[in-house]
């Protein structure tokens, strides 16, 4: 379809504009610096006009309109401040905080509350209304998301971005009028629905009604403890995000920052998940060329998103042969901290806690799943993600932005290009191709950038040439695009090698516990932020990684090696049923 470039002329508060025919009325306001108050709307989402918060005056109509659903037309005049579109949106913040509970103490969103923004914008000191908000009890029963539907403002951001986004639909409305609410099917908690924690509606919400379960204080126990020695793990995705948190621009690269911020917090050694996202691609690639060779199930799919992996035991348990064996890079890290580690630095694994800190509400929940241990220890304590460490940065009271910089402690600090790239969609499949090339060919692979596989992009496809064999490849993010490549899977329609998917948009630069307000357009920063940081690297292949090369040698032997079968790999399970967390009580 051709995109619409006719122009319109228009006025906003007498600004005069020239905008893109079709525009909306609060997008175009942005280009005349006005920020239109509203709660419903989402840049990345459609069109709900739920709140009605952004209601203005338009010259000639004989009401007021919603700017987030009103496009502009030629001639138009906007007013956004006059008395009535004032009184109005007054009106609506009070009928909202009558059935809103008012808890912003103790609420997990002080002071990063939409809501809260808006009354001190208005100057709403306290409500004038009679509260009419029904209490309900916490859902607080899984892993990774926590709902309070007594903070439910009924925007319908969390189910857009539930079903747009992602196709899972666990979240939907029922009943109308003053019992209108966001619910689950039959009211259910999240974990007996086809809900899998992607995090994705935590990262939208407005307040504080769906949000990550908080485990930062599991963490300042277990650093205040001097029997533990605390170990902490950082994804790609979160030094490229954690700067949102502290004023710094949207895909600042703050890797020194952050490293210096964790020893500050208490840590004994702060380590790179990159490091084991090298590890995953010397077993994942190994996989793959070995099921080419020996005409194992085909394609071989990516099993390093936690989301990913709960929706295809959900919802395609047929295909789970088809699932990489190998496990992600944070509980590769874990299962390596707890064994080779603790043997280096002559340590009982039960006196190891391995901290994570995730772009990613599900890791929490992988982190839990009861085959993730050996010998009874768990390979990953606790997970935090991006807005949690943020949190405890400021609880401590750093100025973030000034820090210095520092390093990453070794022995498994050390990483490539390649393992960066695991945190944007595409990543984990140029990686792989970068090993698998040199290893399958026996040659060096000279062009390292596949950018066929790169972008934003739901769906993307490439043939890729490994010397004398071709093989047809396909990188896909967010799940609402895994169904569609699932379901050509099912009907045979196409003939993959190897499937790269990441369930949240973006893949986890997108992830649903990066810092909150993370459109698109601050995604695909934080992308090319992870494409710099490759660029920049002198080694850029996983195989490469001298304590990479260390560890086979000393501890695993080869990749696919017996030890690395018990430590690095996994089975799946089909989850028609509920969620089973009785093994964490």
């Amino acid at each position: 379809m051709e995109e619409n470039t006719t122009m319109v002329n228009i006025k906003i508060n007498n600004i005069p504009l020239k905008i893109k025919a079709g525009t909306r009325i609060i997008e175009a306001a942005k280009l005349a610096n006005i920020d239109i108050p509203h709660l419903c709307y989402h840049p990345d989402q459609s069109v709900k006009a739920h709140c009605r918060m952004c209601v203005v005056e338009v010259v000639g109509s004989r009401k007021l309109l919603a700017a987030c659903s009103t496009v502009v037309w030629e001639g138009m005049e906007v007013h956004t401040d006059t008395k009535i579109v004032r009184d109005t949106q007054v009106g609506i913040l009070e009928l909202i905080l009558a059935d809103h509970k008012q808890d912003c103490l103790s609420c997990s969103r002080n002071q990063n509350c939409e809501l809260q923004n808006l009354c001190s914008r208005f100057n709403i000191l306290r409500p004038s209304l009679q509260p009419v908000n029904i209490k309900h009890e916490v859902q607080n029963c899984n892993p990774s998301i926590v709902r309070d539907l007594s903070k439910c403002i009924k925007c319908g951001r969390c189910v857009k971005a539930c079903s747009e986004t992602q196709g899972v639909h666990a979240l939907t409305y029922s009943h109308r009028s003053g019992n209108f609410t966001v619910t689950t099917a039959y009211n259910k908690p999240l974990e007996d629905t086809d809900c899998v924690f992607c995090g994705q509606c935590t990262s939208v919400c407005p307040v504080g009604a769906i949000v990550e379960k908080d485990d930062t204080q599991k963490v300042w126990d277990v650093i205040h403890d001097p029997k533990k020695h605390v170990i902490v793990q950082v994804a790609p995705a979160v030094r490229v995000a954690l700067g949102d948190s502290f004023g710094l621009k949207n895909g600042d690269i703050v890797t020194g920052k952050m490293v210096s911020a964790l020893r500050i917090l208490g840590f004994d050694k702060v380590f790179d998940t990159n490091f084991a996202a090298d590890l995953t691609i010397m077993e994942e690639g190994s996989e793959l060329l070995n099921r080419i060779k020996n005409k194992g199930t085909l394609p071989l799919i990516t099993s390093c998103s936690p989301g990913w992996v709960n929706y295809i035991e959900k919802n395609y348990h047929d295909f789970l042969d088809n699932l990489s064996t190998a496990k992600s890079p944070q509980q590769m890290f874990g299962a390596i901290s707890k064994s080779y580690y603790a043997k280096v630095a002559d340590i009982d694994p039960k006196d190891i806690v391995t901290v994570s800190i995730m772009p990613c509400t599900a890791k929490k929940y992988e982190a839990s799943r009861p085959e993730m241990t050996n010998n009874g220890i768990r390979d990953v304590d606790i997970v935090l993600t991006t807005r949690e460490l943020a949190k405890m940065i400021k609880y401590v009271g750093l100025n973030f932005p000034n820090l210095g910089e520092d390093n990453f402690d070794s022995p498994l600090g050390a990483s490539t290009g390649a393992g960066t790239l695991f945190g944007t969609s595409g990543g984990v499949m140029e990686a792989a191709l970068r090993t698998v090339y040199d290893v399958y060919t026996g040659k060096e692979l000279k062009k390292l950038d596949f950018n066929e596989v790169r972008g934003y992009e739901g769906i993307k496809e490439a043939s890729i040439s490994l010397g004398d064999k071709t093989v047809k490849v396909a990188v896909v993010h967010g799940l609402k695009n895994a169904k569609i490549m699932m379901e050509k899977l099912k009907s045979g329609e196409c003939d993959y090698t190897f499937i790269e998917v990441m369930a949240c948009p973006g893949g986890c630069i997108g992830g649903g516990g990066q810092p909150l307000h993370s459109t698109t357009d601050i995604k695909k920063l934080r992308m090319d932020a992870l494409y710099s940081i490759d660029n920049s690297k002198k080694l850029r292949k996983s195989h490469e990684n001298p304590d990479i090369q260390t560890l086979y040698k000393e501890f695993l032997g080869e990749p696919l090696s017996e030890v690395a079968h018990h430590l690095l790999h996994t089975d799946y399970t089909s989850r028609k049923k509920a969620y089973d967390f009785s093994h964490l009580e």
